[in-house]
Order: structure tokens, then C-alpha cells, then sequence
């Protein structure tokens, strides 16, 4: 059943109507019309606020980016820099599990507007820190942060790919996380 729009920021109840619809029918059934016509106003409304179509993808984009950085950021750090990676990974997947569609959509496609790719690098800043901080101290090989960074999220993105869409049951994901991300830190230490 369409929830109408009745007053207030009619931008953020377009916003919630494009989040639901995308959860519940995936990007593709997203037109402005059906939105416009689930929020209960005009076929033009969603234009005073959106472009067009990929605008509003944009828009939904980075306010999931803006969801992700908080919730990585709440991650409590402390512990071994093994510990701290699987809590960060243990947030991403918990993120990628409640919003499996509108992660496919902050990830899968380029988007047009700068500030998403900001955004996307915001959400990714606390992570990044810890393997700063953790190069620091001499616990991972000298290297570019980046591409290190590349690989930790590339881990993650996955098991929160499977995760999401149920290939990997909701019990092994945790050990999935803690082989994974000790996996991956062994291959980051230093050698003699």
C-alpha cells in the first residue's frame, strides 16, 4: 500500500518513497511518475528535486553511504588490529544484510555527482585509519593504504555479497569474518 505525502520535506519523502520501492521491487521498477503518484502529488513534484531518474539514484546512493559511514563509525575500536577489522567487517555485513538492494545500487553502478564518491570515501575513512594507524606501528607491510584498503574491502564486499543474498547462511558469516579477516592480516605482516 503507497504511503501518501501530506507536508513537511516532501525531497525526503521522496527519498524514503525511491528506498522502499527499490528494497521491496529492485532499481529498475524506480520512476519518478510511480513515485510521484505513491507520494500522492504531482507527475512533475519529484523534479523540483530530482533531475531525472539517475539523479534520484545519486541521491539514494549517497544517502546510503551516509547510513554506512555512521554505522562504521560506531564501531567501537579497540583490540588487535585482526579484532578491529572483523568489527568493522561484522558492521559492513550487518549493513549489506538489512539493505541488500540499496547497496547494489550505492556500489554498482558510477554515479554521476561528486559528492556520492565523497561520501563513499567518508563511509570508508574509519577502516582506512585503523590500517593506517596499524602500518604505523609496524604491524602491516609498507605499502600504498589504498591498495591495502582495496583488498581488506574487497573481503568484506564479499562476504556481505553472499551474506545478502542468502548464498552464505546467516550462521557461518561470523566465522566466515574471523577466517577471512585473519587470513588477510596474516598476508599483510611484515616478513623477515
Amino acid at each position: 500500500m503507497a504511503r501518501r505525502y501530506h507536508h513537511g520535506d516532501l525531497r525526503t519523502a521522496l527519498l524514503e518513497h525511491a528506498e522502499r520501492t527499490v528494497a521491496e521491487d529492485g532499481v529498475d521498477a524506480l520512476s519518478l511518475r510511480e513515485l510521484a503518484r505513491d507520494a500522492g502529488v504531482s507527475h512533475a513534484a519529484p523534479r523540483r528535486h530530482f533531475r531525472d531518474r539517475n539523479d534520484l539514484l545519486d541521491a539514494l546512493a549517497l544517502t546510503g553511504f551516509e547510513r554506512l559511514g555512521a554505522a562504521l563509525r560506531a564501531v567501537r575500536v579497540d583490540g588487535s588490529f585482526t579484532d578491529q577489522l572483523a568489527m568493522f567487517a561484522e558492521a559492513y555485513v550487518r549493513f549489506s544484510v538489512a539493505n541488500p538492494e540499496l547497496l547494489h545500487l550505492m556500489w554498482a553502478r558510477k554515479h554521476a555527482r561528486d559528492d556520492v564518491g565523497a561520501a563513499a570515501r567518508e563511509a570508508c575513512a574509519a577502516p582506512i585509519a585503523i590500517i593506517v594507524d596499524a602500518r604505523a606501528q609496524g604491524q602491516v607491510v609498507d605499502g600504498d593504504v589504498e591498495r591495502i584498503g582495496l583488498s581488506v574491502f574487497a573481503l568484506v564486499h564479499g562476504i556481505a555479497g553472499l551474506a545478502a543474498g542468502g548464498v552464505l547462511p546467516e550462521d557461518q558469516v561470523p566465522d566466515a569474518i574471523a577466517t577471512g579477516v585473519a587470513d588477510l592480516v596474516d598476508g599483510l605482516r611484515p616478513r623477515e
